[in-house]
């Protein structure tokens, strides 16, 4: 029984290395792995308004801009995580339903 459980575990590890996710974690399409990236490359929550997304992203500038160690590439990921936040952002808030005045 113990070998079983061991089995069934390396297999889960396996799954895990070769798919990139857990078996039971729902598929992400590809905007949603993107969106998710962003928030991870920002540290930020599933759901950050607009003042998260410009302070985290100021935040990570000030690790990876060039003047202060970092890379120009660094500098490119965290432009593009922001734009890319701020774009799904106006993205949602235009189609949200408005309220009955």
């Amino acid at each position: 029984m113990m070998r079983l459980l061991v089995l069934a575990a390396l297999v889960l590890l396996a799954y895990r290395l070769l798919v990139g996710r857990w078996p039971w974690e729902k598929r992400l399409s590809v905007k949603e792995r993107a969106l998710v990236k962003a928030r991870r490359l920002l540290a930020l929550s599933s759901n950050p308004d607009r003042a998260e997304i410009i302070a985290a992203h100021r935040r990570k500038l000030s690790v990876v801009h060039p003047d202060r160690g970092g890379s120009g590439a660094g500098v490119h990921e965290a432009n593009e995580a922001r734009d890319l936040l701020l774009a799904h952002l106006a993205h949602s808030t235009n189609n949200d339903p408005k309220e009955p005045s």
